[in-house]
């Protein structure tokens, strides 16, 4: 072992090629025999402050104290292990002069977070005040967020859940209803349209903003978001009439509706946002498949 690297850094070393025994490319299963050179190729640290990146990012209102953008799916929102650019935050460096400093300087600017796979409305504070106040009305709840799911089977409108959600201790990648070490989480369902029985198109709001909450809270019913990878949602085979499911990439969620009070002058201030290119093409294909009368709200 080299001092001061650990075991996973000298195997992602050796995993890109940096790590040579008497001049060629070592595996993690050699056995290195006496006499032989070890040549260890350490890259320069990557400075860990985020950088400004021409990313294009959707901004849907800015003022002085906020900036209400849409996120794309597959956009990370602040950079972290793997993902040191590309991210939210970098494309906000270059799009909005001010971001608050509260959140660190991985996280200028963040009030709350999507998943990577969630498209949708995101405010961000542009200083520490607008920052402090957010967050507030966050924590107590003042802020609504709404967003809009296809999920498998025919669930039903006016549901709530409220099963508390922690890290899964068997899988650290997934949160969990079951989890030992557990928050409070609150998602109700407010409407749904039954595109076939297969199916149901839900508008869900959320009270609690935990970690893959929607995505738990569905799943723990029985009626996990299609696309879904991580908590059951892909199908391999299904009918003719929902073939179309097929084609996603990515959970059929995004964020629809965001309402909050301006933090400088207590204007209550909503935003709206369509279904993107993705989903909206999937779902018109659904319904096309389905006769119009399948389409019914509850």
């Amino acid at each position: 072992m080299i001092a001061g690297h650990s075991r996973s850094h000298l195997q992602k070393l050796i995993d890109d090629g940096l790590v040579k025994v008497d001049g060629r490319a070592a595996k993690a299963n050699l056995r290195l025999k006496a006499g032989a050179t070890l040549d260890v190729d350490i890259p320069e640290p990557r400075d860990p402050t985020p950088v400004a990146e021409d990313i294009e990012l959707p901004i849907v209102y800015q003022d002085s104290d906020v900036a209400v953008v849409d996120k794309p799916a597959g956009m990370v929102v602040h950079p972290a292990a793997g993902h040191d650019s590309g991210t939210l935050v970098n494309a906000l460096l270059h799009h909005v002069d001010d971001l608050s400093g509260i959140g660190g300087e991985k996280r200028p600017g963040i009030v709350h977070r999507l998943d990577r796979g969630t498209s949708g409305l995101m405010v961000v504070a542009k200083h520490d005040a607008a920052h402090q106040e957010l967050s507030r009305q966050f924590h107590d709840r003042e802020v609504e967020k709404e967003y809009v799911a296809l999920v498998w089977g025919e669930v039903q409108a006016g549901r709530r859940i409220e099963d508390p959600i922690g890290r899964d201790p068997n899988d650290r990648k997934r949160m969990s209803n079951r989890a030992r070490r557990s928050r409070e989480a609150v998602t109700r369902i407010v409407r749904v349209y039954h595109v076939n029985p297969a199916l149901s198109l839900a508008q869900i709001a959320i009270h609690t903003g935990r970690t893959h909450q929607i995505r738990v809270h569905l799943s723990g019913i029985g009626h996990p978001i299609v696309g879904d990878a991580l908590y059951g949602g892909v199908r391999r085979r299904v009918q003719a009439d929902i073939r179309d499911v097929g084609r996603l990439t990515r959970p059929f969620l995004h964020a629809s509706k965001l309402a909050f009070t301006h933090p400088t002058d207590g204007r209550r201030m909503t935003f709206e946002s369509e279904l993107p290119p993705d989903l909206k093409s999937v779902l018109d294909a659904l319904i096309a498949r389905n006769s119009p009368e399948d389409l019914k709200q509850d």
